[in-house]
């Protein structure tokens, strides 16, 4: 029996063949747009869970929803093992981040999958419906026949600032897809906006009907993850243009 926490690693739950799967991540930022969008796709897509982040550097918390008992960095596939994805539904720390980015990117690469889309929300006071991206030129000009606008100029922080800087010197392409969010509250809108702009690009069907009816629910849901997220944001993953 392994003794003590590892500094970070996937410990798969499931098995499932993966074959060189993309990747679709989501961290606490603005909005919740993040774990919002991957926790829908992950439905609408009947993903199963084949993994999850154990590291020493993770808090020592939990997620309940509804009763449920859920560890909150979690890993999924879907059946045909061609798309995961990776949600985290709590707050980082700076200390130890560049190990789980290692780690993440590490069982990518494992796994053969050759891109790494992480979803996200810059906090603003209005949604506008539009999706953003910013990733290697060449790709920007691809998006941009899918109605998906480059961001001039920012800096991305935290975990997927840490993905995306890795990803530049690594054998996997990496790219994040961002939507103005709501600064203090969980916005199913924004989420909905990424997904459609997925649908689009990617040529995929997913539904965002009840992204948009369960409004209410979510944000029961996500209230308490939203105002930590409010509360550490200066030192949590985020856009900032």
């Amino acid at each position: 029996m392994q003794k003590g926490f590892p500094d970070a690693e996937v410990f798969e739950t499931g098995k499932t063949k993966l074959n060189s799967p993309i990747i679709f991540a989501g961290f606490v930022g603005a909005g919740l747009v993040g774990p919002l969008s991957i926790n829908h796709i992950i439905e609408q897509l009947e993903m199963k869970e084949i993994g999850v982040m154990r590291s020493k550097y993770l808090p020592p918390s939990t997620v309940f929803i509804r009763g449920r008992l859920r560890h909150p960095f979690r890993f999924y596939s879907n059946k045909k093992g061609t798309i995961c994805a990776i949600i985290c539904e709590i707050t980082l720390r700076m200390e130890g981040l560049y190990t789980i980015v290692s780690s993440i990117l590490d069982w990518a690469a494992e796994k053969g999958s050759k891109e790494i889309v992480i979803l996200d929300g810059v906090a603003s006071d209005e949604h506008d419906d539009k999706a953003y991206c910013a990733a290697e030129e060449d790709l920007v000009r691809t998006m941009a026949d899918a109605d998906i606008s480059l961001i001039p100029q920012g800096f991305i922080t935290g975990i997927p600032g840490g993905i995306l800087n890795e990803c530049l010197v690594r054998e996997i392409q990496g790219l994040t897809l961002l939507a103005k969010a709501n600064k203090v509250d969980p916005d199913p809108a924004a989420a909905s906006t990424l997904i459609q702009a997925i649908n689009r690009f990617y040529q995929m069907d997913i539904d965002v009907g009840d992204l948009l009816k369960e409004r209410d629910r979510l944000h029961e849901d996500f209230t308490e993850l939203s105002q930590k997220y409010v509360e550490h944001r200066e030192e949590l993953s985020g856009m900032y243009m």
